[in-house]
């Protein structure tokens, strides 16, 4: 494959979401971070609330679906609203959540 080949095969996986970008900015940019925080609560959990709480488990899933739909009662009674696509694609919704597990 030659270099123009390459150049246009990666800004094609980029353009299309198959890279998720830095997860704190993607956060950052869908607004996660005005209720979020790393290690303090703010008016939800923080990252490390959410990660003590799913320590051990498999919950990338079980997080993104809470993230699409929003919902409340697990950390409190201050609902969480949705966050659809258009605010964070699956991609860095997904590496959000991964980063998040790992705080």
């Amino acid at each position: 494959m030659n270099k123009r080949m390459l150049i246009a095969v990666a800004a094609a996986m980029a353009a299309g979401g198959a890279w998720a970008a830095d997860p704190e900015a993607a956060m950052a940019k869908a607004g996660c971070t005005a209720c979020h925080a790393k290690d303090k609560k703010l008016v939800g959990p923080s990252f490390k609330e959410i990660a003590a709480k799913y320590k051990g488990q498999d919950a990338v899933a079980k997080l993104s679906e809470k993230v699409r739909k929003g919902g409340s009662g697990v950390f409190g009674p201050v609902p969480m609203a949705p966050n659809p696509p258009d605010k964070i694609n699956d991609a860095d919704l997904k590496a959000a959540i991964e980063y998040i597990l790992k705080s």
